[in-house]
This record gives C-alpha cells, structure tokens and sequence, in this order.
C-alpha cells in the first residue's frame, strides 16, 4: 500500500502544514478576511463572498476533488502549540505527469507573519515533499509580479532560477500584469515513471 500524499501532514519547526479539509474552512476564511489588502496587489480578483466561511467550504470541497485525482496538492499553515489560527497557504496545482511532472506553486503568508522567515520553512518542507519519492516531482514553476520583491527574493532563496518575462500574465489588482516565471528542478530525478 502506498503512502497517502493527499493526507500528508508535514512538520517544521515552527509550523504545521495540514493538507486541506473542509473542517479549515472558518480558518481559511479568518485569514482571507485579516488579509484582503494585503493579498490584493498580488491575487487575482475574487468574488465578493470569498472570504466567507460557506465559500472557502466549497472551495475547500473543490480542493478536495482536485486532490483525489492528483491534480493538486495544498496545505495551511498552522504555528506549532497554536490550533486557533491559519497563518498560510501554499499550494502546487496543475500537477501534470507523464513527461512533465510539473507543478505550479503558489503561497501566501498572513501580512503580521511577514519577515520572520516562517514561509522560506513552510516552502523548504514542501518543495523536500514534491522532489520525495511519495511525490516524485521533477519541476516547480512559480510565476510572480516583479514589483513584489519579498517573493522575488525568497523564490531566489530558494534556489529557484528565473527563466524569463511573461509579459500581462495575469488581470491583477485592475491590470493585466507582467509576471516573472521561476523553476526549480528536482536535481535527484530518476526517471520518469510508466
């Protein structure tokens, strides 16, 4: 029996990272309402009831589905000793095989946890999980405004390379945007499996 990706609880050590449930709903709500102003120069438009704890149920459920058939893997943040708040979300869809196995990675961190290094952690663990034989990954591509700086850097960090300008990329924040498009490749790969 293999082991179940999708349920993969993963640990730093400062953070728990819980792959996504319905019953983080409330939670994920919280922190899409603590955040509105601060995600939005990054996000895409969302609709006015995004941050309510019904919406984030369906999306969670959506999620879910996405997850079963492996077309997505997500987790939220959690600060070790402190289950009454989400703090984050990282998550790598678009998970693609066969000659790619590809993933898009995509995070946000709570605006109060900014600078403390917490999603450099958070993003160590799952970038260790997506390369991991469970996972078998051989890329992660993230795609990021250029004006934003602090992903820039952490995605450099990272050791993620950037492989060029994908001019409005993306309507973002009333605009179509620029992007900047990063890869990190799996450097352990072996092989691409039947």
């Amino acid at each position: 029996m293999g082991i179940d990706i999708a349920a993969t609880t993963l640990q730093t050590a400062r953070l728990r990272l819980l792959p996504v449930h319905e019953s983080l709903a409330a939670g994920a709500a919280a922190f899409y309402q603590r955040n509105a102003a601060h995600l939005a120069p990054w996000d895409a438009p969302s609709p006015p009831d995004f941050a309510t704890e019904a919406f984030q149920r369906e999306r969670l459920a959506k999620a879910l589905a996405d997850v079963a058939v492996g077309a997505l893997l997500r987790w939220w943040l959690q600060p070790q000793g402190d289950t009454s708040r989400l703090v984050g979300s990282i998550g790598l869809s678009q998970i693609a095989r066969g000659p790619f196995q590809n993933a898009m990675l995509g995070y946000a961190v709570d605006a109060d946890c900014q600078g403390q290094g917490l999603m450099r952690e958070a993003l160590q663990a799952v970038i260790a999980h997506a390369f991991s034989p469970a996972v078998h990954l051989h890329r992660i591509q993230a795609n990021v405004r250029p004006e934003n700086a602090r992903s820039v850097a952490l995605l450099q960090r990272l050791g993620f390379e950037d492989e060029g300008l994908a001019r409005e990329y993306l309507f973002i924040d009333g605009a179509w945007r620029d992007h900047r498009m990063f890869a990190l490749r799996n450097r352990a790969f072996k092989g691409v499996p039947s």
